[in-house]
């Protein structure tokens, strides 16, 4: 009896080599060939799951996007039960910041698919974040939340605040992706943009 294919666990597969190529030769080098070749599969086989490169992008992006999930959910847990707003608004930018090689990864290739969407009209067709405003918006929530058990500094925006938080670890992050500054230079930037947002009787989350 012929092996049932597990269609979902091929173009996981096939996510993943993605992102090992463009890991080391950049997202604009690779091709559905070099990614082929990467999952071990043929050409033919890349092509019928995801019929042009942009799909096979977008698709490699979003697995990307669920790999950052996991990894915010067990900072959290490590955090203890029930972390306080602080702890759980730190965890969200420490662990977007690139401090290994997974999370650099990250990093790297959402920036490099930014760049490319600018000059690539298929790539920009495509949506980038299926929610872009996802990410601020539950931060804001939380922040909102620290706001009304007030632990906030006095006249701190909630969805100001979330919005510049969220960009700063962002060009954080491209900072120490570079070399400009180490993660734990980029660490100290948070930690001091936090100590402006929150009292400081919730410094420990």
């Amino acid at each position: 009896m012929p092996k049932r294919v597990d269609h979902a666990e091929r173009r996981t597969e096939i996510a993943e080599a993605l992102v090992r190529v463009a890991g080391r030769r950049g997202l604009h080098a690779v091709g559905m060939r070099d990614v082929a070749a990467e999952a071990g599969v043929s050409l033919r086989l890349v092509q019928y799951y995801f019929e042009t490169k942009e799909k096979l992008l977008l698709y490699g992006l979003e697995h990307l996007a669920g790999k950052f999930g996991e990894r915010l959910a067990t900072r959290v847990r490590a955090a203890g039960d029930g972390p306080g707003p602080r702890a759980t608004v730190e965890a969200l930018l420490m662990t977007a910041l690139p401090t290994d090689e997974e999370s650099r990864t990250f990093h790297h290739l959402y920036t490099s698919y930014a760049v490319l969407a600018v000059t690539d009209r298929t790539l920009a067709a495509q949506p980038f974040i299926r929610n872009p405003d996802a990410a601020e918006g539950a931060l804001a929530a939380v922040l909102r939340q620290a706001q009304a058990a007030d632990l906030l500094r006095p006249g701190v925006d909630a969805h100001l605040a979330a919005a510049g938080l969220l960009a700063m670890s962002a060009g954080l992050g491209t900072s120490v992706l570079v070399g400009q500054r180490s993660p734990e230079s980029a660490a100290a930037v948070l930690e001091d943009q936090l100590n402006r947002v929150f009292r400081a009787a919730d410094a420990g989350g």
